[in-house]
């Protein structure tokens, strides 16, 4: 046995005991070892059910704020998923290990370098690059879902013009202290929604975010 692995299966459990049912969300979580992901000052903290600084005033999400948002895209083998805010690279990490093409954007290019290393590393299908995620990457659309993963004060109509129909898109809106969680599926060119409180990111910055 690894180092965390008895760390991760009672994470796993938790994230089942909060509701967590998708196989292949919490099959994924158990594969990707989270701790490559922290900064190593919280290696030892790495699978409590907790956000953690990774540098550049920002985030690794919540493991549980990742299975809810990575259920609600309904993820299957060969959906191409375009994520907002590499970050450490975890969520794309997961995505990635279900079976996802993912393409994923990052204003900071530190924390773009460190993800795109890991992803090497570990032979993850993820397409990496930095930028304003706010209008999307539009040369690989469309998308046959969209994952945000920092707080927008409204959703940017680039990022629904890049969703397929039917496509799933899950991202926070709000101000910059809260946010409420708003997953929509596009139906005849529009995004039908549904608001789940309870979340909180860090601002998403760009064109069509916050300045």
């Amino acid at each position: 046995m690894g180092r965390f692995d008895t760390e991760r299966k009672e994470l796993i459990e938790l994230l089942r005991s909060k509701g967590i049912t998708d196989e292949n969300v919490l099959t994924a979580m158990m594969k990707v070892e989270r701790h490559l992901f922290v900064d190593q000052m919280f290696i030892n903290r790495a699978y409590e059910d907790n956000a953690l600084p990774i540098g550049s005033e920002q985030t690794i999400s919540q493991p549980y704020t990742v299975a809810f948002m990575t259920q609600a895209l309904r993820p299957k083998k060969e959906m191409k998923v375009l994520e907002i805010g590499t970050g450490s690279g975890y969520q794309a990490a997961v995505l990635a290990t279900i079976g996802c093409r993912v393409f994923t954007i990052e204003r900071h290019l530190s924390l773009l370098n460190s993800a795109r290393k890991l992803f090497d590393v570990q032979q993850l299908r993820v397409a990496a690059k930095g930028g304003d995620g706010t209008v999307g990457w539009s040369e690989h659309a469309p998308y046959d879902a969209i994952i945000v993963t920092a707080g927008a004060p409204s959703i940017p109509d680039a990022l629904v013009n890049q969703l397929n129909e039917g496509g799933r898109l899950a991202i926070p809106v709000g101000n910059k202290e809260a946010q409420q969680l708003i997953v929509g599926t596009k139906i005849s060119g529009k995004l039908q929604t549904e608001v789940i409180d309870g979340f909180k990111f860090v601002p998403l910055i760009g064109k069509n975010g916050w300045n």
